[in-house]
């Protein structure tokens, strides 16, 4: 009675429930102050807010949208030539700087393509904007058709960019300098941006701070620190901003580089300047924020440094620069000089597992272990030597002096060239290994094909003349190639293996993924002749018994051997980690597997170890006796005997 008693019920609170998630549904959730709903099912800030968690569509009703700031990075909305931006509650607006006016007569609006500002006793554009129009134009053709910052040598290059920036700075604040009735200025083009103020009543605001932004980065100094104690006429400073100048100046030119470490500049090249007065030391550090190029959140190093100038021309130094706060998408730096600056960022190597590392020393050293056994077994067991123990001994071989040249080599990074060495060998076992393998499995091929045409001799014949030139001269050339093209990518700076750049790491996975879909095609060709086969011997199976028991143990080995290396190709998102584990588990015993599958699973080679083992035992009690016998002699008496 309790089954149809139960199942109208469960039908029922079914159904109820369905009804509470559709209301639930249907009805919007109570969104929080500068929120509005979406869907009937989230809740979003309006335009201007943003959610205090960062996510654009919530339901937690105590959520809190906080007013972004568009005049400040990462938003830093750009309002055009002697136009400044102010943030209101939930918006901004543009308006032009004291002096001048907006040309359309409308005095707030939301971008240089709205509006433009003038002078207010002027309809056209102020002497000194074009002045300063014409200096960037001036760089842009400059950096545009200089061939030298691209193909000359390190020395010229740095000197070129050195006297370039100088130059740039100089005449930027000459011009603001000429014309001191126009207080701020703004220019910009597609290879930098300028922003100068000029500075006429002696700092009338003790504590006043100026910001100045630029292309997404801004900078804030101290008013004492522009006039110098000036008060005689007025005083200027300038920010620039360089959108490509980062891509000539960049990293290698920063001489406390770590080589373990790949550093990159990743921020624009900014320069920060005073005038008339070019001191350069401040009372007050100015505050630099940069916007990141690439955002990157494996950087774990950050450098703010400037360019210094030297007698071989220039480069980066972090002398007075420190480093502030950093996100995702900006650096805050602070400096107690000015100049040209950067940001430089290190991509650190990803920090080892320690387990990983315990599996892979040990499943390599258990491999290692039987890689050895099953070659000497391949070599003094008679009664399995063949053409297919051939190629085992080779693989094994390969397979051996790979490992252990792993084992002692992976890691001795210094010196570079002993590590390119390493890289090479290692580079040529492996392949040579992946080749022996389809040696391997086109003699399965040729032999199973041979239960259908009888011409085995041939196929002996055949392997004996083109293994050895295949099995390693492929790999030979393959390297051989590799070397002459790029030898400078054989080793990185914490392994000697092949470096990922250029795509050069193709030079191995090529051959191998090649190599593992032939053997694919052999082993699909293989079973289908067996099934063949076995079809239409029925009271002969046996003749094929041999065949099945190859196909099986070859099968092993491509799983050994050829799938375990997709596993690397799949160490990405959730599941790398197990991946990885796997991959390490796996290749690291592939000597013991070896020897598993073609040793001790093989009834031939049991009863040559059960053999040796006789032979051995016989051997040692013959010893003991002939030991005993001479000790007692022939003449002495059991009382005599000593034990």
């Amino acid at each position: 009675m309790q089954g149809p008693l139960l199942l109208p019920a469960l039908v029922f609170l079914l159904s109820l429930f369905g009804a509470v998630i559709q209301k639930t549904k249907a009805s919007c959730p109570q969104c929080p102050e500068n929120a509005s709903c979406v869907n009937n099912t989230y809740c979003t800030c309006d335009p201007g807010y943003a959610s205090g968690s960062g996510q654009k569509l919530f339901t937690f009703p105590l959520e809190i949208c906080k007013d972004i700031n568009e005049c400040q990075p990462p938003f830093s909305v750009y309002c055009g030539v002697n136009a400044a931006c102010q943030n209101v509650e939930g918006s901004f607006y543009c308006h032009c700087v004291p002096g001048y006016k907006p040309h359309s007569g409308v005095a707030q609006f939301k971008s240089s393509s709205e509006n433009t500002c003038q002078d207010a006793t002027s309809s056209e554009t102020t002497q000194g904007g074009k002045e300063l129009q014409r200096i960037v134009d001036d760089f842009e053709s400059l950096l545009t058709n200089q061939t030298l910052l691209r193909t000359g040598e390190r020395q010229e290059i740095s000197s070129r960019a050195t006297s370039i920036l100088q130059d740039v700075e100089s005449s930027v604040l000459e011009t603001a300098l000429k014309m001191p009735e126009q207080k701020i200025q703004k220019i910009q083009n597609s290879t930098m941006a300028v922003e100068t103020r000029v500075i006429t009543d002696n700092c009338s605001e003790e504590r006043q701070t100026f910001n100045l932004n630029v292309q997404m980065n801004s900078m804030d100094i101290h008013c004492r620190d522009v006039i110098q104690g000036d008060t005689q006429g007025p005083s200027a400073v300038a920010f620039i901003s360089y959108s490509s100048l980062g891509n000539i100046i960049n990293a290698t030119f920063f001489e406390e580089m770590d080589e373990k470490d790949r550093l990159y500049l990743n921020s624009q090249v900014v320069s920060a300047a005073i005038g008339p007065k070019r001191n350069v030391s401040l009372s007050t550090p100015v505050m630099l924020t940069f916007q990141h190029v690439k955002i990157n959140p494996r950087s774990k190093k950050v450098f703010c440094v400037y360019w210094e100038s030297t007698e071989q021309g220039g480069q980066w130094s972090r002398d007075g620069c420190f480093l502030i706060s950093m996100n995702k998408s900006h650096t805050m730096c602070n400096s107690t000089h000015l100049s040209s600056f950067a940001v430089l960022m290190a991509l650190t190597s990803q920090e080892e597992d320690p387990v990983l590392t315990i599996i892979t020393y040990v499943g390599l050293s258990l491999s290692l272990l039987c890689l050895l056994l099953a070659a000497l077994t391949f070599l003094l067991c008679k009664a399995i030597q063949n053409t297919s123990t051939s190629l085992h001994l080779q693989l094994s071989l390969c397979l051996f002096l790979a490992h252990l040249l792993f084992l002692v080599g992976i890691d001795q990074t210094e010196p570079k060239v002993l590590c390119a060495i390493i890289a090479g060998a290692l580079h040529y076992l492996y392949l040579a290994a992946f080749t022996w393998m389809l040696l391997e499995s086109l003699h399965l091929f040729l032999t199973a094909r041979n239960l259908t045409v009888v011409n085995y001799s041939s196929i002996n014949r055949l392997m004996k003349w083109v293994m050895f030139p295949v099995g390693y001269g492929i790999p030979a050339v393959i390297v051989a190639i590799s070397a002459a093209s790029r030898p400078h990518l054989y080793g990185t700076t914490d392994r000697c293996w092949l470096h990922l750049d250029q795509g050069f790491i193709w030079g191995f996975l090529g051959p191998v993924c090649a190599i593992f879909s032939v053997n694919l095609v052999f082993f699909l060709l293989v079973f289908w002749i067996l099934k063949r086969k076995l079809s239409s011997l029925n009271s002969e199976v046996s003749t094929i018994q041999n065949t099945r028991m190859l196909t099986f143990k070859a099968t092993a080995q491509l799983f050994i051997l050829g799938c375990t290396w997709c596993l690397g190709f799949l160490q990405v998102g959730p599941a790398a980690r197990v991946m990885a584990y796997l991959f390490t588990i796996i290749n690291s015993l592939q000597g013991f597997f070896i020897f598993l599958v073609y040793c001790l699973l093989s009834q031939q080679v049991q009863k040559q170890y059960q053999k040796w083992f006789r032979e051995m035992v016989k051997s040692r009690s013959e010893s003991e006796t002939h030991t005993l016998s001479s000790k007692v002699g022939p003449d002495s008496k059991p009382s005599e005997w000593k034990y």
